[in-house]
């Protein structure tokens, strides 16, 4: 079962024309039950228009602020961002789910050096990763390689300025637009080009620990393709999708017939049959069963669930690895049974 608490809006900050962040009031008794690690997001769950609508965002703060702030940005037809740019109040009620998510980075005290790739509001939770890694007491050095169209649509810049010139001798932040030529940055969009400039140029003498990269598909996968051309061993490598780019379903499995479907929930079991054309998460919704679920897109890990009887198939993957799927880990939103019988249980992740 999501668990959502309500939560009043206790500041919204414009960062930029279309995009703003907001600070939730976390009561005292649940101040513990928030407690996330850097990286991670939270669902916010709201009625619109009649229709309820779960939206993921990633939590911007850090991990000694003892508070929540996310970033949100409008984009086209987004009714939830649209909203919350443009309507939402401080003093207003939201529901909110506990952070969650694997996207993560554990600031420990020893030195580590990271290096980031992140585009647009990929910046979101590689910025909580970033000032908790510099409120950590270590000499951890932290490079962020930031595109943008240009400096005006660019979240956060201006922290993100101030925490550069704080902390010059861990904190190494390069700019890059693709549609403005500013001085002291880099001009076009992260590419191979631009890996090869930080990691054989400007840092050449530093060994890094761990990559985290963010935003767009296309950039993520051309900048790891690179790393990996590198030879920087995968597991080091850490990824999350913010836009996912339209591609053909990876399944050519004929979904014909039924399935008889078990679904372990909040250590309850219920038994149906179910179309295999349809997603499992759409008929474990239409069940009336509260599964966890955000952004029903296959981006986020809200809905993961492990198939512990038969086999499922996934529309499409871009965050799961080999070897998870082996194991039986599913994203029921892009799931679909193949065996006559199968079982899913969202309690074994």
């Amino acid at each position: 079962m999501s668990i959502f608490h309500k939560l009043s809006v206790k500041e919204i900050k414009k960062e930029t024309k279309n995009a703003v962040s907001i600070l939730f009031n976390i009561p005292e008794n649940l101040q513990h039950e928030f407690n996330f690690t850097p990286g991670q997001y939270i669902t916010i769950k709201k009625e619109i228009d009649g229709k309820e609508l779960r939206r993921a965002y990633s939590i911007c703060s850090s991990i000694k602020s003892n508070s929540i702030r996310i970033g949100v940005k409008a984009v086209d037809n987004g009714t939830f961002s649209i909203f919350a740019t443009t309507m939402l109040k401080e003093g207003d009620i939201l529901e909110v789910s506990l952070p969650e998510g694997r996207f993560t980075l554990n600031p420990e005290n020893i030195d580590k050096n990271y290096l980031a790739f992140v585009a647009g509001s990929g910046i979101t939770p590689v910025l909580s990763m970033l000032k908790s890694v510099l409120e950590a007491e270590n000499n951890n050095k932290f490079v962020l390689v930031y595109g943008n169209k240009s400096p005006g649509v660019t979240m956060f810049k201006d922290e993100i300025d101030e925490l550069s010139a704080n902390h010059s001798d861990r904190l190494f932040v390069y700019y890059t637009f693709s549609e403005a030529n500013e001085e002291g940055a880099l001009f076009g969009r992260i590419d191979a080009s631009t890996v090869n400039f930080i990691i054989k140029n400007k840092h050449k003498g530093i060994d890094f620990d761990e990559f985290f990269l963010c935003g767009p598909e296309d950039m993520i996968d051309k900048v790891k393709l690179d790393l990996l051309d590198k030879k920087i061993s995968e597991d080091n490598i850490h990824f999350e999708l913010f836009s996912a780019k339209l591609k053909e379903k990876d399944t050519v499995v004929k979904l014909d017939g039924e399935a008889l479907i078990t679904v372990i929930l909040d250590d309850e079991e219920e038994t149906f049959s179910m179309k295999k054309e349809k997603s499992i998460l759409e008929v474990v919704l239409a069940k009336g069963l509260d599964a966890p679920y955000s952004c029903q897109g296959g981006i986020c890990s809200s809905c993961l669930a492990q198939v512990t009887e038969g086999k499922a198939v996934m529309e499409t993957n871009s965050i799961l690895s080999d070897e998870e799927v082996d194991e039986g880990l599913i994203l029921t939103c892009q799931a679909h049974p193949t065996t006559d019988k199968i079982t899913i249980d969202y309690d074994a992740v």
